[in-house]
């Protein structure tokens, strides 16, 4: 199991839950860099999750154009609904960013005019 498949099954809902805006802002005093950050994050999980599942689902293609020889295989199924199953990225992203899970830094303005 992946990393990554690891780290979405520790008991991270696959429902939204509502958080408090008070406490996403806390992290980085400003709830829109606290977004920002959050968006970023789940981006990244969703283009490491489409790469995994591209990957995994790679194996069971087949190279041929004929649309006569389509087949359902079980495994590419179980495979396809498994990653369907799991939560959304920006969920994922959320939780880890309010377990201080998420590395971020801020970029100095004041060497942006220098």
């Amino acid at each position: 199991m992946s990393k990554l498949r690891r780290q979405i099954s520790a008991n991270i809902p696959n429902v939204v839950e509502t958080k408090n805006l008070v406490d996403i802002k806390a992290h980085t005093g400003n709830l829109y860099e606290s977004i920002a950050i959050i968006g970023k994050r789940a981006n990244q999980i969703n283009i490491s999750l489409k790469e995994e599942l591209h990957n995994k689902l790679e194996e069971f293609a087949s190279h041929t154009d004929s649309l006569e020889e389509i087949h359902e295989n079980k495994e590419q199924i179980e495979i396809s609904r498994a990653y369907e199953k799991m939560p959304n990225p920006a969920i994922l992203a959320t939780q880890e960013f309010m377990e201080n899970k998420v590395y971020y830094r801020k970029n100095n303005d004041n060497d942006l005019f220098r």
